[in-house]
């Protein structure tokens, strides 16, 4: 018995000491100018890596990165502003599974800095001004409940009230199970949403970014008049694993990678990092110019702009 008492104390000890190490190891990773990536091409500093918009120069891997650098590669360097956006109850159902909800939310916000995982901006593409959304997978895998579908609503609202394109930089890994329906009504809300902005005359381009999977591929990701992957982004419903074990059989290479699902007809354009901005301000120009009565309203107020500016000169 004494053995036993003296075992699981050793053992204690041990888990303690790993734990320990994992965050000192996580610490020093987030406090070192080095970083490198899965290809294993060796160490790259950081600066190297954002200064490549954080695509791996050796293997052309489109690392995941936040709404706000995201916001900076479209629009330009803190060139757009940030929206606030509604903030329902917090855990509707006080969910508890290894840990109560709030707290999840709670180290969430204080990893990311954010109040959900959708951030909302607008900002121009061409002198195009646009309504944009963005997810942050570092907070709770860019998860949807309710929180998101009001930020989802929000932005729909605005795009329309302005007569602005809506942008979905699309990436997390479905609904929130801690939200149970609430969070699967989302699907409906934003389809909803969508529905209008189409109705408005409106394009909705959605950019597909690792990962997008579950409920998002089931609603708000694949209701877009166009669109855009980049390079090498999962997009799937279920798991390779999941379909694999019901299909009994081996997929194809590359399967569920966005160079496949293009292939299968669900995506329309594959578009590096570094191409996005200038890809959709075109593709923009050529949408609204379809739309006579969006862009003649446009017109008229460049040239009240330029009437204005020969008048002050």
């Amino acid at each position: 018995n004494s053995m036993n008492w003296i075992t699981k104390i050793i053992k204690a000890g041990e888990k303690i000491k790993t734990v320990f190490h994992e965050r000192a190891s996580k610490a020093d990773q987030e406090a070192s100018l080095w970083t490198s990536c899965t290809c294993l091409n060796g160490p790259m500093l950081k600066t190297d890596l954002e200064a490549n918009l954080f695509v791996c120069p050796s293997c052309n891997k489109h690392h995941r990165i936040k709404p706000s650098q995201r916001f900076d590669i479209l629009f330009g360097k803190n060139n757009y502003e940030i929206m606030d956006t509604p903030q329902p109850v917090d855990d509707p159902l006080g969910f508890v599974d290894s840990m109560p909800y709030k707290q999840r939310l709670k180290n969430a916000r204080k990893k990311t800095g954010l109040k959900c995982s959708m951030v909302v901006s607008t900002g121009s593409i061409n002198n195009i001004p646009i309504t944009a959304i963005a997810s942050d997978f570092d907070f709770m895998g860019a998860s949807m409940g309710a929180a998101e579908g009001e930020a989802f609503l929000f932005a729909a609202q605005h795009a329309i009230e302005n007569k602005q394109p809506l942008i979905m930089v699309a990436t997390g890994g479905g609904m929130k199970m801690q939200e149970s329906l609430i969070s699967l009504s989302q699907m409906t809300r934003t389809t909803l949403a969508i529905n209008e902005v189409k109705a408005a005359g409106l394009p909705y381009i959605v950019v597909m970014a690792d990962p997008v999977a579950g409920g998002i591929t089931a609603s708000y990701a694949m209701l877009g008049s166009l669109h855009i992957a980049e390079p090498g982004a999962l997009v799937a419903f279920a798991g390779a694993r999941v379909i694999k074990g019901t299909v009994k059989e081996d997929l194809p290479e590359g399967f569920q990678k966005s160079e496949y699902v293009q292939k299968t007809g669900f995506i329309d354009l594959i578009v590096e990092r570094k191409d996005l901005a200038s890809k959709i301000g075109i593709l923009l120009s050529i949408l609204l110019k379809k739309n006579s009565a969006i862009s003649s309203e446009q017109n008229e107020t460049s040239e009240d702009t330029q009437q204005l500016s020969r008048t002050a000169s």
